[in-house]
């Protein structure tokens, strides 16, 4: 991730002012978490833990990673606060490779739209190496790529290209945030 992007999450943090961060996990998880047993899941980009701890409270063994040392204070006292327990770790979400593995779920709200190109394809590999065959890998971003960014679009078809190796693309359900076009993807990891 390039350090202006770092730099603009840090700030966002530290003045409150971060918009992806409310505090509410989305429709589209619940219902995931309504019809799937609990497993173990990975939330990428867990911000300040939102996500991670709704998983926690169903019954999720949740392994969460930002690379906000502010985000992951936050949502540590979270954990503490609601007495659920969750791993939250600093980590680069461009370099999964270090993680262990496997997990049945994935979670990515916001974070692989803004990766480069290589990024991208360096995070492809790395997920497919921690999910198990069968794992789900929800995913939402932006699809029309911010100016100067240099990443894909969270089209249904680079999604598909992207992951072909490793996953298959069973739901792509576009929408709108903020005013930009973003999506909603479910992929499953092949056998």
């Amino acid at each position: 991730m390039r350090w202006l992007h770092r730099l603009h999450f840090e700030l966002s943090y530290i003045l409150g002012a971060a918009p992806w961060d409310r505090g509410v996990s989305p429709p589209e998880l619940i219902a995931f978490l309504d019809s799937h047993p609990p497993g173990r899941a990975l939330d990428i980009g867990c911000g300040t833990g939102t996500n991670a701890l709704t998983m926690a409270g169903r019954g999720w063994d949740v392994q969460g990673i930002d690379f906000s040392a502010r985000a992951i204070r936050a949502a540590r006292r979270k954990a503490r606060l609601a007495g659920l327990s969750v791993s939250f770790d600093r980590a680069d979400i461009s370099r999964l490779a270090g993680l262990r593995g496997p997990f049945d779920f994935a979670l990515d709200i916001g974070c692989y739209h803004s990766l480069s190109i290589s990024q991208q394809a360096a995070y492809a590999r790395d997920l497919a190496t921690l999910l198990r065959p069968g794992a789900t890998f929800l995913i939402y971003g932006f699809t029309d790529p911010e100016p100067g960014a240099g990443s894909a679009w969270l089209s249904e078809a680079s999604l598909a290209a992207r992951f072909a190796e490793a996953f298959i693309v069973r739901e792509y359900v576009p929408g709108t945030d903020r005013r930009r076009p973003s999506a909603w993807a479910t992929l499953e990891r092949k056998a």
